[in-house]
């Protein structure tokens, strides 16, 4: 039995010569409404499966079909010979375009089967020259289907291999519906190590420490999990604490985390990639030469193997650092991944020199909350379903977590300010100086805060029900 692994949400090309069994092999291991057959569309134009007169139409109708199934994130399998480079370019356009990633199945059977299998079917009028044309565009095409763009590509050689094939269908890496919490989501950390620990303490942590006192490890006694929206690293005073500790309760099943724009320049730079060396890249580079050479490559592999986004809980709750329009949750590609690192850019830039980031929650009308961090900003403001949880802890503002399905929010204030912004940041007594605000040590003012924890009063207000939108920074 061999397994032939595909992703739950991908769109899958049968490639195959006319006669090799493509329509058989889906029939048997698809669901009906999975497949659509180029076959098929012909019928539903001309009443004829074989008129190639309507060839050209019946792809329109096809491509039409399988651009709807892929938008709904369906499964979707196409049909069709797909031979020539020309019509598997269009299929992976069109997985491009839905954010789903192509898979091919490829049947390479021998060309006498084929030219057999045809001549026991009195509907195929064609000769044998069109089989052994298709059998030569595929020859010359089939090493190259990872270079097109497919990623994963599973080729059966042999009546045997087909008969003994399996779909066996796997879970996105992005994919934690099955993960129902509770949770406890953490804003951009920054190499606050000190103040992660106490946010920890005061969502109730116990925090494990190694041989050296150092933190390496934090569990709930109620198995609440953090999910971290990355940016652990740069400006802070302890970036390597920071990993430590995050790493440690990763690999226990602890925590989850997804990553942040500094973790990805992070893994260049440590890879021996050019990259600018700014935005508090250097102070975590000259921390991290004081750790040991296995220490670097354990957080080189840990954070390159983190995911885009996570989609938690059914499908209720999305986790991305800057945030993910409904269109790419659980989606697959470099677009998703782009977007959930960097969020989406105008092109502009402001008087400090930042890039103007479009206001992508504004328009957010999803089912799911969305939680993210990546843009600083001094109040906790809901937006249509979604929350900054970015309280510039780095810039000495506050180190904010969001309890789920609660919808609590905890925060602590920064020791000190600990790397100057580029553009104006309040610190976390500046506003409670200036607004009103208690600390997340006060016990006053117990309409929006008690004992460091905050209940927003109604979705889609902000902190104490405001409606006016919160100044942002960077």
């Amino acid at each position: 039995m061999s397994a032939l692994p595909i992703p739950e949400l991908s769109l899958v090309a049968m490639v195959g010569v006319s006669g090799s069994g493509k329509s058989t092999f889906a029939r048997e291991h698809f669901g009906p409404f999975e497949v659509i057959s180029s076959d098929f569309c012909r019928g539903l134009i001309a009443d004829d499966e074989n008129d190639q007169a309507v060839t050209s139409d019946a792809f329109d109708v096809l491509n039409y079909i399988a651009s709807k199934r892929l938008a709904a994130g369906r499964l979707t399998v196409v049909d069709a010979t797909n031979v020539q480079r020309d019509a598997r370019r269009k299929l992976v356009e069109l997985a491009k375009a839905h954010d789903v990633l192509p898979v091919a199945i490829v049947l390479n059977l021998p060309e006498q089967l084929c030219v057999a299998r045809n001549a026991d079917r009195p509907e195929r009028r064609f000769g044998v020259e069109v089989v052994h044309r298709q059998r030569d565009q595929l020859r010359r095409s089939r090493r190259g289907l990872a270079k097109e763009g497919f990623r994963k590509v599973h080729v059966l050689s042999s009546v045997e291999e087909v008969a003994a094939a399996t779909i066996v269908r796997e879970k996105l890496l992005n994919d934690f519906r099955d993960q129902h919490g509770p949770f406890d989501i953490i804003g951009d950390v920054h190499g606050c190590r000190s103040e992660l620990e106490t946010l920890l303490g005061r969502l109730g942590y116990s925090l494990t420490r190694d041989e050296q006192g150092r933190a390496v490890d934090a569990i709930h006694p109620e198995t609440r999990r953090p999910v971290f929206v990355g940016d652990l690293v740069d400006r802070g005073p302890d970036s390597p604490g920071v990993l430590r500790l995050v790493m440690g309760m990763v690999k226990a099943d602890h925590a989850l985390c997804v990553p942040g724009n500094h973790e990805n320049k992070l893994v260049r730079a440590l890879a021996g990639r050019k990259v600018q060396v700014s935005h508090g890249l250097e102070e975590t580079l000259a921390q991290l030469d004081g750790e040991t050479p296995e220490f670097r490559s354990e957080v080189a592999e840990f954070c390159y193997g983190l995911v885009s986004h996570l989609v938690l809980d059914d499908g209720r709750l999305v986790v991305a650092h800057a945030g993910l329009r409904e269109a790419y949750h659980g989606r697959a590609s470099g677009r998703v991944r782009s977007f959930a690192l960097y969020g989406d850019s105008t092109g502009e830039t402001d008087e400090f020199g930042l890039p103007v980031r479009y206001p992508w929650a504004d328009d957010y009308r999803g089912r799911a909350m969305v939680l993210y961090g990546h843009t600083p900003t001094p109040e906790l403001d809901w937006v249509n379903n979604t929350l900054c949880l970015d309280t510039g802890c780095v810039f000495g503002g506050r180190l904010s977590a969001m309890r789920y399905p609660e919808k609590e929010a905890v925060s602590v204030p920064a020791e000190q300010v600990w790397y100057e912004p580029v553009k104006p940041f309040p610190t976390a007594q500046e506003q409670a100086n200036s607004k009103g605000h208690p600390t997340a040590t006060s016990s006053t003012s117990r309409t929006c805060w008690a004992n460091g924890s905050w209940r927003p009063p109604t979705t889609g207000t902000s902190r104490c029900g405001r409606r006016t939108p919160p100044a942002r920074w960077r």
